[in-house]
């Protein structure tokens, strides 16, 4: 299983059912619905995921179950990153045991703050050590410290580090995309910049918008195939502020929310992220304009 042509790829909730267990009945139709709307790849266990409160083991549980659901019809990619590199290459070797993952999402080290040259040497050990495919998760938001264009083109050398989730400016997703190798994945990891990446030249979005505007981006990005560029703009300027709402309060308790009041149950996120309240949903709905 390989990335080509695949532009859309969703970073999946984890379904809780009302115990806050992993629902095996909701992860399957949650699954079933991603691929039904434009859903071309898999991110399992990432942030949107909830994988800081998830433990090894239930995130072993969730991608054996994900990648059996998924019987191959799409990529699986597993967030195995964490702050500590040597931790980091045993869990991503756990993971590489699990039939039908395509490759491993690995974020750069947070809370450690480590420079360039030791996110060099991270991601080299991982990719080198770790038995899968690595994809650069790049999220200075919530990292602290941001990995530089030269310090992802370096590793862009590495033929087992296959391309990186981007969440920065568009001028540095653009010099990514103009001096990374041809066969590099340049991913934006922000919804709002989904079209820009695409007509920059970029493989596309990892998203959390897709959970329930997937046939509308997949749409969009049919437009820009077809050269049917002010179409493409009317879908993301219709979307960016669904986009937005999708994040007003703390990730993902408004997809999770969203979700839920379509009937594609997921539970309620687990704490330290709280669920939104009655007032909070309202104006979530009234914005995503679902009802």
């Amino acid at each position: 299983m390989n990335f080509e042509n695949v532009d859309l790829m969703t970073a999946m909730v984890t379904p809780f059912d009302d115990q806050q267990k992993l629902a095996d009945d909701r992860l399957h139709s949650l699954i079933e619905h991603l691929l039904a709307h434009g859903t071309q790849g898999l991110i399992v266990g990432g942030t949107t995921g909830e994988a800081p409160t998830l433990t090894d083991d239930e995130k072993i549980d969730l991608l054996t179950k994900t990648a059996k659901i998924v019987a191959g019809r799409v990529p699986i990619v597993a967030g195995t990153g964490s702050n500590s590199t040597a931790a980091t290459i045993a869990f991503t070797k756990r993971v590489s045991q699990i039939e039908g993952i395509t490759a491993a999402l690995v974020v750069v080290p947070y809370y450690n703050k480590p420079n360039q040259a030791g996110m060099i040497a991270h991601f080299t050990a991982v990719a080198d050590q770790g038995g899968l495919p690595v994809i650069i998760y790049n999220i200075p938001g919530r990292v602290i410290v941001k990995m530089d264009v030269d310090t992802v083109l370096e590793l862009a050398k590495n033929p087992n580090i296959i391309g990186i989730k981007q969440c920065a400016s568009m001028e540095e997703f653009g010099a990514l995309v103009e001096q990374a190798p041809a066969d590099f994945l340049v991913y934006t990891g922000e919804d709002s910049q989904s079209l820009a990446a695409k007509e920059i030249g970029g493989a596309g979005v990892i998203s959390v918008a897709s959970h329930i505007y997937g046939d509308e981006m997949s749409a969009m990005y049919q437009a820009v195939a077809n050269g049917e560029i002010a179409m493409a703009a009317k879908y993301q300027r219709d979307l960016t502020p669904k986009m937005a709402a999708l994040f007003s309060a703390p990730s993902p308790s408004p997809v999770k929310a969203a979700l839920n009041h379509v009937g594609q149950l997921v539970g309620n996120p687990r704490l330290p992220i709280l669920p939104l309240t009655a007032a909070q949903e309202n104006k979530l709905f009234q914005t995503l304009n679902i009802k």
